[in-house]
């Protein structure tokens, strides 16, 4: 490969693409994008129809980054998956639609799919 991180990007959008083209939300069951980088994590809630956002959380939040002290682990996507499910409840919202964008389903997103679920949405 010549340019190699021009590459493993296209790869990214590809699979990024191959995973939104499946998952629209809407106001009944908005879309729950995830953002990681590696040392935060950040979700929203999407309504695709109107273009805006519910609900978001994330571990740069200001109520949540006294409780976090490294932002790139479990432990704060679990405290990050617990307060965007408050946040939603409140909000009225109970089904969201996961859009993991190009990340695999394990570790610190998986994590926060859990806590997001034990704290009553439903994915």
């Amino acid at each position: 490969m010549v340019n190699k991180q021009k590459f493993l990007q296209k790869q990214r959008r590809r699979r990024q693409n191959h995973v939104r083209n499946r998952v629209r939300g809407n106001a009944e069951r908005p879309r729950l994008c995830v953002h990681r980088s590696l040392r935060h994590l950040s979700v929203q809630l999407i309504d695709d129809a109107s273009g805006q956002t519910l609900v978001s959380a994330g571990t740069q939040d200001k109520q949540l980054r006294d409780k976090i002290s490294y932002g790139g682990n479990r432990d704060a996507a679990q405290l990050v998956g617990k307060a965007l499910a408050e946040r939603a409840l409140q909000a009225g919202i109970k089904q969201v639609a996961l859009d993991r964008g190009h990340y695999r389903y394990h570790g610190r997103l998986a994590a926060l799919a859990d806590a997001a679920r034990e704290g009553g949405l439903q994915l």
